[in-house]
């Protein structure tokens, strides 16, 4: 972990946060030339002051630091940082993202996320309703994003897991201070197919100030945030502030007018976050994203590659009824006698493989790149 230790030593640099590291990496790539980079060039960037270049000049690697990473390799986590390729490419859009994550199992770089958060102290609606949308969410190809809380928390990487799908934990604490500690067993059930993350030193333990920090990472890693039960005080609706600032999309699933633990949910409705009934209601607002993100080169992996990669019959069905020319789903409904529903589903699943693309006014297509 030679290369590692650069990163936790400009990040222990006295006065650099997570602004000042992402401007420097931005400027200078990786953070040994941060340090090797002369006082004149640094006092250039914006932000920069004599005190923090005099700090990054006169800092040592403490001793510390090397004992955390001899930690981190004995108990077989990693550390991801910015410049590697499975950090997640939407927390780099972030204004202020983490140098570097703790990760117990792996990241893949995809932008195929999800958050969904919401009471602590959820109803029996509140933790079926999360289980059921967020294994219809895994089933098509989503990564779940929460923050294994007790209530909706579990439930969300509970319900991915009943999908047969990949889950994102991001905690409040160390990787070793596994809060609630009753979730240790979701905690290795998580890392089997996706991943626990923390910015969090090992050892940190759950404080009530990391939670904020916290929220931060759960809705800048996804393309939306869905709130489940929370009233109008609870600490999920931070997260949601969080992904409007960040430009994220904000969901919200209605409960009774008769529930108080919903009166929170209910607000970001009338303020403007979309009501979510079924799971395709996030579905068709997230498909436009990701062809805008694939587009553009942002996914953090390689472009679509050409050859059509595996699909199931249905999907083949759907596949070779598409043409170059964009066709409508009702005409589509019709040419292979198909559920709306369903179809719309393997629609979705076909644009996340990149073999087919959506255009406006529920006009579909294969993707040229995909053709043999």
């Amino acid at each position: 972990m030679k290369n590692i230790l650069p990163w936790f030593a400009l990040k222990s640099v006295p006065g650099i946060g997570h602004h000042h590291f992402k401007r420097l990496i931005e400027h200078f790539k990786f953070p040994e030339r941060v340090f090797e980079a002369s006082r004149e060039e640094l006092l250039n960037l914006d932000g920069m002051s004599e005190r923090l270049v005099s700090a990054i000049k006169q800092h040592k690697i403490h001793k510390q630091i090397k004992k955390e990473l001899e930690l981190v390799a004995q108990k077989g986590y990693r550390i991801v940082t910015m410049a590697d390729s499975d950090y997640p490419p939407l927390l780099l859009q972030i204004p202020d993202p983490p140098p570097f994550l703790y990760v117990y199992g792996n990241l893949d770089g995809s932008i195929k996320n999800i958050s969904v958060v919401g009471s602590r102290n959820a109803t029996t609606y509140g933790i079926s309703t999360t289980q059921q949308l967020c294994l219809n969410l895994a089933s098509n190809g989503i990564t779940v994003v929460s923050g294994m809380a007790r209530g909706i928390d579990t439930a969300a990487h509970e319900g991915a897991l009943m999908g047969k799908g990949k889950t994102i934990a991001v905690l409040g604490s160390g990787l070793e201070r596994v809060y609630p500690s009753e979730n240790i067993k979701l905690f290795h059930k998580i890392a089997d197919s996706g991943a626990v993350i923390s910015e969090f030193s090992l050892m940190t333990k759950p404080e009530a100030h990391n939670f904020p920090m916290r929220n931060r990472i759960i809705s800048g890693i996804s393309l939306g945030t869905v709130i489940v039960e929370a009233t109008k005080k609870s600490g999920s609706l931070i997260t949601a502030r969080l992904a409007a600032e960040q430009n994220r999309e904000v969901f919200a699933v209605p409960g009774s007018i008769h529930s108080f633990k919903s009166t929170g949910t209910h607000t970001l409705i009338k303020q403007g976050a979309k009501l979510v009934e079924q799971t395709q209601d996030i579905i068709e607002e997230i498909a436009p994203l990701l062809q805008e993100h694939i587009a553009t080169g942002n996914t953090g992996q390689n472009k679509i590659k050409a050859k059509l990669p595996p699909l199931s019959s249905e999907e083949l069905t759907v596949y070779k009824a598409l043409e170059t020319y964009p066709v409508h789903i009702d005409e589509l409904v019709r040419k292979i006698s198909m559920e709306p529903g369903k179809l719309s589903s393997i629609l979705l699943r076909l644009e996340l493989n990149g073999v087919a693309a959506q255009t406006p006014g529920k006009l579909f297509s294969i993707k040229t790149e995909s053709m043999r």
